[in-house]
């Protein structure tokens, strides 16, 4: 299938879900990273015996925590699947896909979901990689361990089509597994270009961190089997648990934090995939609870997978970020579907699958706490004026916070105004030379914004 073909499919997809204009949007966040841990219960991860002090005190101090923050199945990748697509569980990615077959028949409901069994999805079945590279954004998947083998790159890495996933378990030299990396179960992705370019080894962040230009608008960055926490002890001799998932964390995390493009309206997310579903395991146990009126889908009958339950358990997550007030708590129920329909709401995207849920709760103000990053928008005002003649010239400035629009100190040619209750503001003024005259958009505790005015003759 042609590319252009391709995309206009996905397009005729999305009206399969939400695909309504997105919903007010937070602060302008322009790069949002994602961090997946592996198969941990709430309590164990952050209650008082956490070995994981990092992630469960250092982390929060400096942005957000989320308490109340659940998976949405059992085992791992139908929540990797949820996280980029919305698309519910089905019995075999609830299995993690041992073998990486098709899914099919993949017939669309009108919830934004498609019917049928297996791991790799149809063309026409749209996720985040998807929506970005229609909108012109970047996007990157960071897979730890993924050039294992032989080291050389091997971007886009997964089985054949039917054939066994020879991933699922570690190798002393190689601990990718492809069930933790989500684009490589679509064929939008997998039978274009863009998979080779943008699914990658994550040795290519710390580069593309450099500078804000090459750091992507979405990256989802996976460490390996060992330093995600799944494996405990790991085949190569190393602990595993959660105690070697925070100290990659204490290694990697610095990194994007220290960034131009996290430190430009940047967002960060670490999370983790399930809760525990492994009897006597530490934090209580198996935990198959959900959030959020999760509905369990057309294909599996219970989201727990293994055990019992509507969905993958207490999670917790946490959040960091310029627009993030540090030691912000948030106990509002989220889910993985509430992080994509929060994240297409950020870069102004449709809700794929669940993700358009009729009343399923976004990241907003209870999260993004720190009100500079609301931005002014100076949505109307004058192209250009004759010189020399008395004007009189209308502005209006809009913003996601209601804040940032009334009072908004207006300055233009020498004069200044401020903004009404409705953002609107008027300055009436002779222009005297035919030049460039700036309009600035101004006020305490707001991101400015500024506009050119070309007076002529």
């Amino acid at each position: 299938m042609r590319r252009a073909a391709l995309l206009a499919g996905l397009a005729l997809a999305l009206l399969g879900g939400d695909s309504s204009s997105a919903s007010a949007a937070p602060p302008g966040i322009k790069h949002v990273f994602i961090i997946v841990l592996e198969n941990e219960n709430f309590e164990a991860s952050f209650g008082p015996q956490s070995p994981a002090t990092y992630l469960s005190q250092e982390l929060p101090a400096q942005g957000a925590f989320l308490p109340n923050y659940y998976a949405i199945g059992h085992l791992s990748l139908d929540n990797y699947i949820a996280m980029v697509s919305g698309q519910a569980p089905n019995v075999e990615t609830q299995s993690d896909c041992q073998f990486f077959t098709n899914f099919s028949p993949g017939t669309p409901t009108s919830d934004g979901q498609y019917v049928g069994q297996g791991c790799v999805y149809p063309p026409g079945v749209a996720n985040i990689a998807n929506q970005l590279e229609g909108a012109g954004l970047t996007w990157k998947g960071y897979m730890e361990d993924m050039n294992a083998p032989t080291g050389q790159e091997q971007p886009c890495r997964h089985p054949a089509i039917g054939a066994q996933d020879n991933t699922q378990t570690a190798e002393p030299n190689d601990m990718y597994a492809a069930r933790h990396n989500p684009f490589v179960y679509f064929h939008s992705i997998i039978d274009f270009p863009t998979c080779v370019q943008n699914d990658v080894d994550l040795s290519h962040l710390a580069a593309d961190l450099q500078s804000e230009s090459t750091t992507p608008s979405y990256s989802f960055i996976v460490p390996n089997l060992c330093n995600d926490g799944h494996d405990e002890p790991c085949v190569n001799g190393q602990p595993g648990g959660l105690a070697q998932a925070d100290g990659w964390l204490r290694d990697h995390v610095p990194q994007i934090l220290h960034s131009p493009g996290y430190k430009d309206h940047g967002l960060l997310i670490v999370t983790f995939d399930e809760a525990e579903a492994v009897p006597g395991a530490p934090g209580g146990g198996p935990d198959a609870s959900a959030c959020c009126n999760e509905q369990p889908g057309p294909n599996t009958a219970n989201p727990g997978g293994l055990i019992q339950g509507p969905g993958g358990g207490k999670i917790g997550t946490v959040m960091l970020s310029p627009c993030i007030k540090p030691g912000t708590v948030d106990e509002t129920p989220y889910n993985h579907y509430s992080m994509l329909r929060s994240i297409e709401d950020l870069f102004g995207l449709s809700h794929l699958g669940y993700a358009g849920q009729q009343g399923l709760e976004v990241f907003d103000d209870d999260v993004f706490t720190h009100v500079p990053c609301v931005a002014i928008d100076l949505q109307r005002k004058p192209r250009k004026a004759e010189v020399g003649e008395r004007t009189r010239f209308r502005f209006h400035v809009g913003s996601d916070g209601a804040d940032c629009i009334r009072g908004v100190e207006i300055r233009f040619a020498g004069k200044r105004t401020f903004t009404n209750e409705d953002g609107n503001a008027k300055i009436r003024t002779t222009l005297k030379a035919p030049r460039r005259y700036r309009v600035r958009a101004t006020k305490g505790g707001c991101e400015p914004d500024s506009a050119k005015v070309r007076g002529k003759r």
